[in-house]
């Protein structure tokens, strides 16, 4: 049998953490790991987190940083990847198991669903899902899963403060070609709701073209994060 490590990185979540954990209890039950890794938080995460998971570790912020110190403490053959205000769709891991059976280097992402309500996350979500689907790169905001001898092979994530998501993608690909899951997972819409849906996307597109152009990712990170 297949042991997946599921790996949280959080940051002050104690508004949605909670949630998102009890969703999880049933994976737990069925022999599944749950690692929550806290980047300093000043608020409950780390109590909540402690009620629900079966790991929960402090450690320097960035989500690079904690993703790695997750997969460090990690026991599961499949390592995936979720923010906390993602949700995994039911039987997550019956569809990972019946797609990784003898498959080293099997990594890939989830289809994204917005939690807003509004037509232009419909669009959005349009966009991202043929933009990750075409170019075989994953966000973060969709669950990325890969094997433990593979994220070992790629020497885990660049400790970069952003854009580690498509850093860690494109060293995938160089190995073996990603999965693509068609089952969505529903990730919160609170960024674009709380900063304006149209500035955010601009803002993203402008952030990823100049990764690609070769800016510094901790330029970057501080336009992101303000």
């Amino acid at each position: 049998m297949i042991k997946i490590s599921i790996i949280i990185p959080v940051l002050n979540e104690s508004g949605c953490i909670e949630e998102n954990l009890r969703w999880l209890q049933l994976l737990r039950q069925n022999g599944h790991e749950v690692i929550v890794v806290d980047g300093g938080s000043t608020d409950n995460t780390m109590k909540i987190a402690s009620h629900y998971a079966d790991k929960v570790i402090a450690h320097d912020q960035g989500r690079a940083l904690q993703m790695n110190a997750g997969a460090t403490a990690a026991s599961g053959d499949l390592f995936l990847f979720v923010h906390a205000d993602t949700r995994l769709p039911a039987l997550v891991d019956h569809l990972l198991r019946a797609t990784a059976i003898d498959n080293e280097k099997f990594w890939g992402f989830f289809r994204v669903r917005l939690s807003g309500k509004s037509v232009l996350f419909r669009i959005i979500e349009f966009f991202m899902n043929q933009r990750s689907r075409l170019g075989k790169t994953g966000t973060g905001d969709q669950a990325l899963f890969v094997t433990r001898n593979l994220f070992r092979q790629v020497n885990g994530y660049d400790e970069i403060p952003l854009m580690e998501d498509i850093a860690i993608c494109k060293k995938l690909k160089k190995l073996s070609q990603p999965i693509y899951m068609n089952m969505p997972v529903l990730t919160s819409s609170r960024k674009w709701e709380a900063q304006g849906v149209i500035s955010t996307v601009l803002l993203m597109w402008r952030l990823r073209l100049a990764y690609f152009l070769g800016v510094n990712p901790s330029l970057l990170a501080k336009k992101y994060y303000g």
